[in-house]
């Protein structure tokens, strides 16, 4: 399976969360959309530990099969589309869960993460 952390999967994962190292260790690829990375270095720079948990990121990210998805042109045409679903649906959510919506209904992967809202757009995948 493909799947695409949220940001508070990846700090689950930092600390051990049994569930989700255990899905991170059965997937075939991992992604980090470029919003959580952005996400997690803002929390990083606001925080005690700025060097370590940078350190551990990049580890991460150097790991085979770990790959940051960045937004394109293709991206947009799933944003607009995810916007538009949730404005007729009368229910937003956060601008960059949007983003990373798009880039997880993109790249065809599936979404690990803790947030309900997610439960408005059906159409993306999630463990």
């Amino acid at each position: 399976m493909r799947i695409a952390l949220d940001t508070n999967r990846y700090v689950d994962l930092c600390k051990g969360v049994g569930e989700t190292v255990r899905i991170v260790a059965t997937a075939e690829a991992v992604f980090l959309p470029f919003v959580v990375v952005a996400e997690l270095r803002a929390g990083f720079v606001l925080g005690r530990r700025t060097a370590e948990n940078e350190r551990v990121l990049r580890r991460f990210l150097l790991k085979d099969g770990v790959h940051v998805l960045y937004a394109d042109d293709q991206t947009t045409l799933h944003y607009a589309g995810v916007f538009r679903q949730l404005r007729m649906q009368g229910t937003p959510i956060p601008t960059n869960d949007m983003w990373i919506a798009a880039l997880v209904l993109q790249h065809n992967a599936a979404l690990h993460d803790r947030d309900r809202h997610f439960d408005r757009l059906p159409q993306i995948v999630r463990v």
